[in-house]
């Protein structure tokens, strides 16, 4: 009996799609804009957020070490900085490495540091990098009370910058999700409310002779459900036909492989798009369905 019931509301879900021909193909299309517009804010959200854990891959705190520390103490600090809360990796780097680099960026004049070969004065360091940039300051604070550290040299100003980036990403795909959603709820509805409308007389005998509000919704939420699906799926393909396209001309720009930045490719993250697709199509389906019914519904 129950299988009979779904078969039931399946088939009307599809019956009343293919009578309201041209409102379904209107929903789909307008459905499949308000989707494709999330979609590529969602990845550029997506790459962003990817080239933000890059760089804070690379962004970090030179610890300095005092020069009379022993060797115990060196390592022991390396120790208790990797145990501080929000500590990624910790790289070592002797006097010599320190002089090495700063040669390197010296460039054609790096003779001028041969006289410091003997004596050299760049301090050994540990180089900290963070699993959050947001707890930057934090991390100083603990570091700078461990003994043998002597000072610590941060690009504060460049990791509060990509704090904020960050989080200015993120606040403005949520707010455009929410405004793409109350947009597409009242499309679907709309579109339904038109398919209930003409179906008023029938929805009224249904009533009348005792069918429940559960019964009379359900060929219109399996509606609703359907065109959110067929527009997810299509909006996939066409958001991953142009990303492709677009990504493939990025990558190989020489600005990026010059910095080192790497982007997301769409096979990376098309199931996770079409399940963000699904819930959203399925779930303002259902939303538009039941909003579009309740004047009908009413005892």
């Amino acid at each position: 009996m129950k299988y009979n019931i779904i078969g039931y509301l399946i088939g009307e879900g599809f019956r009343s799609i293919i009578k309201q021909k041209k409102m379904t193909s209107a929903s789909i299309i307008i459905m499949c804009a308000t989707m494709f517009i999330f979609g590529a804010f969602y990845l550029i959200g997506e790459n962003v957020n990817f080239i933000m854990k890059q760089v804070e891959s690379q962004q970090g705190m030179r610890v300095m070490i005092k020069e009379d520390a022993t060797d115990d103490q060196v390592r022991n600090l390396q120790t208790k900085i990797q145990q501080i809360n929000g500590v990624n990796q910790v790289t070592f780097h002797s006097k010599e490495d320190a002089l090495a680099s700063m040669k390197e960026t010296l460039g054609t004049h790096q003779e001028l540091l041969d006289t410091y070969v003997e004596d050299n004065p760049f301090p050994a360091s540990y180089f900290v990098t963070l699993t959050d940039l947001t707890l930057n300051k934090d991390v100083q604070s603990e570091i700078l009370k461990l003994e043998a550290v002597d000072e610590i040299a941060s690009s504060d100003d460049t990791i509060s910058m990509l704090a904020s980036v960050a989080k200015g990403i993120q606040l403005g795909t949520l707010v455009l999700l929410v405004i793409l959603i109350i947009i597409s709820i009242f499309i679907i509805s709309y579109t339904i409310k038109l398919t209930v409308y003409a179906r008023r007389r029938e929805i009224s005998i249904m009533k009348y002779v005792g069918a429940t509000n559960s019964f009379i919704r359900g060929p219109f939420i399996v509606e609703g459900i359907i065109i959110g699906i067929i527009s997810a799926l299509f909006s996939v393909g066409i958001v991953g036909g142009i990303y492709n396209a677009i990504i493939d001309k990025l990558l190989t720009s020489p600005v990026l492989q010059r910095i080192n930045i790497v982007l997301y490719g769409f096979s990376d993250i098309a199931v996770k798009l079409l399940a963000v697709y699904l819930v959203l199509g399925i779930g303002i389906g259902i939303i538009g369905s039941a909003i579009s019914m309740r004047k009908y519904l009413k005892v």
